[in-house]
């Protein structure tokens, strides 16, 4: 039997520079060149003056000056390598009286180069203090070697405050290329996560732009279909009542057909309302729908052949404009589906009551079972649901016990939250049966 024991948290990932491309060794060898060759220059003059030992001449110093400068080729690609094999050269070249002032420079660019390139962090900082012991016991074995002599110069207080100056001097010289190469490590990395945020932030932008496509898509997709379907419906409804009673009572016929052309005019004036506000910036030439206007609509289906009623039960809240565009689409599409679906004959009843703080909205029809009903495409009353979800309201949608269809609807005066429409659509696939 096995205890359960808690998972230590996890130490975050190092992070890691972007190695130096492998062109980089180009621009470092012209470097390395450049100061071989004023090495080679100035060990040269100073094989004149005489400071070199016996037994060194121009070809020597020049390639001591080379062999020097050799490892900085790679400074950025094997940075701990190449420092170490620097050291190795540097110090027999002291040993021999060296010029100290390129060699140096060449040294610290190695030592500096550890700091801001070596992607293992342990391994730079250990490399860097075995650096750092190697100088330290080449400067020891110096002065136990020509103890005498630094004696004889100066005394003991000569002799400490050459160690002295030595020491300080060594301090500034590798302290300077540690941090100096730790801050260049540590700026990169900041440097490269500003351009991943700056990278992710671009593509988080063309996500929401992509995203803000598709919802208006969805959008435009709702309201040609609220505003055709109801039109259509109802001209297909009494274009098909005109051709049955064209040859026996033309007089009918021709009443059927006026409501046809009526019809068509409303949903050209709906259509052109939409296309005017989506090219606009926000600000619709026509007003849009509004509660005030179930009247002209129900009458619409009354025109159209269907038995419908409106009822106003109570006082009304006041909500917002996008509420009441909200039950005007439920209710046109509630009408467009009792015609669809509820059969010849069926009465259809609207209600509108406030209750609480918002309005009620009930489209009823008397229509047979829901066994009886055609199977549309669902897109009516998955728009009804992100409409209401949309401004913070609630609906149901199903068959009546008694027979017929039920559509209730729900907003508020102000909206508590808002959904999403992938939210709302997976809500709407839930439970309800679609209808439209």
């Amino acid at each position: 039997m096995t205890a359960d024991h808690p998972v230590p948290p996890t130490r975050p990932a190092p992070r890691i520079r972007t190695p130096a491309p492998h062109s980089a060794w180009k621009a470092d060898g012209l470097m390395a060149l450049a100061l071989g060759a004023a090495s080679a220059l100035m060990g040269t003059l100073a094989l004149m003056t005489g400071a070199f030992g016996p037994g060194l001449n121009t070809w020597s110093v020049i390639f001591g000056g080379f062999l020097m400068a050799a490892p900085l080729v790679f400074r950025r690609r094997w940075p701990s390598a190449m420092v170490i094999v620097q050291t190795l050269v540097y110090m027999p070249l002291v040993w021999l009286g060296w010029e100290l002032y390129i060699i140096q420079i060449m040294l610290f660019m190695a030592f500096y180069s550890v700091g801001a390139w070596d992607a293992n962090r342990r391994r730079a900082n250990i490399v860097r203090i075995v650096v750092l012991l190697m100088m330290a016991g080449s400067m020891a074995a110096t002065y136990i070697v020509f103890f005498d002599i630094y004696l004889q110069q100066g005394g003991v207080i000569g002799l400490l405050s050459t160690i002295g100056i030595q020491v300080v001097v060594n301090a500034g010289y590798f302290g300077g290329a540690w941090v100096f190469g730790n801050r260049s490590w540590a700026s990169a990395i900041k440097r490269e996560e500003l351009e991943q945020a700056h990278d992710a932030i671009r593509a988080q932008q063309a996500i929401i732009a992509d995203h803000a496509v598709d919802l208006e898509r969805v959008r435009i997709a709702r309201e040609l279909h609220d505003v055709v379907a109801h039109h259509v419906s109802a001209m297909g409804i009494q274009a098909g009542a005109a051709r049955r009673v064209m040859s026996k009572d033309p007089e009918r016929a021709e009443k059927a057909l006026r409501l046809v052309e009526s019809s068509a005019r409303d949903a050209i004036g709906e259509l052109r309302t939409m296309v005017t506000t989506l090219r606009s910036d926000g600000a619709p030439n026509a007003p849009l729908p509004t509660i005030d206007e179930l009247d002209a609509l129900v009458q619409s289906a009354v025109d159209s052949g269907q038995q419908a009623t409106l009822e106003r039960i109570g006082t009304l809240p006041e909500v917002s404009p996008a509420a009441e565009l909200t039950l005007y689409r439920v209710a046109q599409e509630g009408l467009t589906n009792a015609r669809k679906h509820a059969g010849h004959g069926a009465t259809v009843a609207v209600r509108l009551r406030g209750v609480g703080d918002g309005i009620e909205l009930e489209i009823s029809d008397s229509g047979g079972p829901a066994s009886g009903r055609a199977e549309g495409t669902g897109h009516g009353l998955i728009g009804m649901r992100e409409r209401i979800s949309a401004v913070g309201g609630t609906v149901t949608t199903g068959p009546k016990s008694a027979g017929g269809w039920l559509v209730r609807a729900y907003v508020p005066r102000s909206p508590v939250h808002t959904v999403g429409l992938g939210d709302a659509a997976d809500r709407a696939a839930e439970g309800d049966r679609i209808v439209s």
